[in-house]
């Protein structure tokens, strides 16, 4: 099993700092998050673009980079 780099590790927790940080409520945006990860683990199964990457990790990179979009985090 393939060790992640600490720096990686580093970047997520980041980005997911940063996602928690513009939310409005710390639930929602974790039950957003789950959601999202839950849909793409089903995504998953037809397309294996990255298998090392956990849904988890992939639902918060692809949140974070959507912070300028307010149906993600706006009420």
């Amino acid at each position: 099993m393939q060790k992640r780099n600490a720096l990686d590790t580093h970047h997520l927790m980041r980005r997911a700092e940063d996602l928690v940080n513009a939310a409005s409520n710390r639930y929602r945006i974790t039950v957003q998050v789950a959601n999202r990860a839950k849909r793409r683990r089903y995504e998953d199964f037809e397309n294996l673009e990255d298998p090392m990457m956990k849904p988890v990790m992939r639902a918060i990179i692809e949140m974070s980079d959507e912070l300028t979009s307010t149906e993600i985090i706006g009420e």
